[in-house]
């Protein structure tokens, strides 16, 4: 499992798919005032808060954007990102993510219960309101135009830069907008052309784009207009200094969460939660940390090392790809180990002793030849190292891949003695010792207490049980963030 080449899958919740270049003429007849369907009918799924406090987690379907989620510099952020965790803490879930690169996708997912919310600054519509129930309103947008500005346009005087721009709706006469359908800015466009009487061409994308990315085709010059949500319009154009978004098509909209219409509980919840949390001062923080921020942190989060506009997690993927041959798993994977260990620090330092972007123990690290003083490709290459050789020895005794990566990851973090007691304990209590999680990860937690650390099969005394456990979950969840946004081949 985890492996670079045919082993990469099964951690991967939803691929994000492959955005097409071009778009295509819309040749279809207007829609009627009538619903789109925007899925199947299919056999609405019917669980509700009870059974996700069971399972223990609440799965979020969302999109990778500037306005709900994306990594930034190996961590995973966003608005609605901030939202949901706040959220889950309070009904005492985790959150597993899963990005979806089609809005309407996701309604079919949500209804198979394949997914437990939407949260992707969705507009609350009519004809989304059929698909699924939303929360109470927790934000509101307008749809507005997003065009390109001449060139030179600060040397142009106000009037010759009115005369190459749309100023109002009727100004969209003749002109080619792209959008996606269906969704609320083609709807929009379609009552433009009947409430004034007037013609120009809807260009719709191919299945579904991101918004987002339409915005970029207008900056590149690639298209001339598209529509959007002004939230995401304002917060991409800090970044595209060539975009004007001021023309307003709409009125203000509401923007909402989405749950199955059997989900009667979850919804409640979320709704006395937000009824509660808007009114709190983090609340506001995060709202104005993603709406509010200086064009230099949208810079920042429009660089190299975020998943909107980059491909990296940090300055050592390069040397991640290279060393994870050694070992044949994959590099993100390794990379989600070392966020764990160090944020990507070089000068790390624990208060065990432990150093360095792996946070090698000075006696480990003298196996490899690493020191203090060493670099980055030395710490990679010697914890690498040391991963296979943990590997190597779990090889024989743990059959499944999947399960091995978390025995050795724990391995790293405590010990191999330590992990060793841990399968003991499990063979006498009746847990299967071949099984991380809620077996030996299980009998690992018990080695904090003296009736187990005492035990005749444990060797190696006393262990704080919890961190190894909490440490292996990190990183496969760090890993889950990564393989879903940044690709492999990188």
């Amino acid at each position: 499992m985890f492996k670079n080449r045919s082993h990469i899958t099964w951690l991967v919740i939803s691929l994000v798919a492959a955005v097409p270049q071009g778009c295509e003429k819309d040749n279809s007849p207007p829609p009627s005032d009538s619903t789109v369907n925007l899925a199947p009918e299919v056999d609405i799924d019917q669980t509700d808060l009870e059974e996700i406090k069971a399972k223990g987690k609440l799965v979020a379907l969302t999109l990778n954007t500037s306005t709900s989620y994306f990594i930034y510099r190996g961590h995973p952020v966003g608005f609605e990102y901030e939202l949901l965790k706040r959220f889950t803490r309070k009904i005492g879930v985790e959150l597993e993510i899963k990005l979806i690169s089609d809005v309407n996708t996701m309604f079919e997912m949500l209804n198979r219960g394949e997914g437990d919310i939407i949260a992707c600054n969705l507009a609350i519509t009519q004809e989304r309101q059929t698909e699924a129930n939303f929360s109470d309103p927790y934000n509101f947008t307008k749809l507005v135009l997003v065009q390109r500005l001449p060139e030179k346009h600060v040397n142009l005087s106000q009037k010759k830069l009115s005369e190459k721009l749309v100023l109002r709706p009727l100004d969209l006469e003749g002109k080619r907008i792209f959008v996606n359908q269906p969704s609320p800015s083609y709807e929009r466009l379609i009552n433009i052309q009947k409430e004034m009487g007037i013609s120009f061409e809807i260009v719709k994308a191919p299945g579904y784009v991101d918004p987002e990315k339409l915005i970029k085709k207008v900056a590149e010059g690639e298209i001339d207009y598209t529509v959007v949500d002004d939230n995401l319009a304002n917060l991409n154009a800090t970044y595209y200094r060539n975009i004007d978004v001021s023309v307003q098509l709409s009125f203000p909209r509401q923007i909402g969460w989405a749950v199955r219409k059997s989900s009667t509980d979850l919804l409640d919840a979320i709704n006395n939660w937000f009824d509660i949390d808007r009114n709190n001062s983090v609340h506001a923080y995060i709202y104005k940390k993603y709406f509010k921020a200086p064009k230099e942190r949208w810079d920042e989060y429009n660089g190299e090392f975020s998943s909107l506009k980059g491909n990296r997690i940090s300055h050592y993927d390069e040397l991640l790809q290279e060393y994870s041959e050694i070992i044949e798993w994959d590099w993100r994977l390794i990379a989600a180990q070392m966020y764990q260990e160090s944020k990507f620090q070089e000068d790390a330092r624990s208060w065990a002793g432990a150093f360095g972007l792996m946070q090698f123990m000075p006696a480990t690290a003298r196996m490899y030849g690493v020191d203090v003083s060493s670099g980055p490709r030395e710490h990679i290459r010697g914890a690498i190292l040391h991963l296979r050789k943990l590997e190597n020895y779990w090889q024989e005794r743990i059959p499944d891949s999947e399960n091995r990566i978390h025995f050795t990851l724990a391995s790293y973090n405590a010990g191999l003695g330590h992990v060793l007691d841990a399968v003991n304990l499990a063979t006498e209590l009746g847990y299967d010792p071949f099984v991380w999680e809620n077996n030996v990860a299980e009998c690992i937690k018990l080695k904090s207490q003296k009736e187990y650390y005492t035990s005749e099969v444990v060797k190696h005394g006393y262990c704080r049980g919890e961190e190894p456990v909490t440490y292996v979950k990190k990183i496969i969840d760090q890993y889950r963030h990564y393989s879903q946004v940044i690709n492999i081949s990188s």
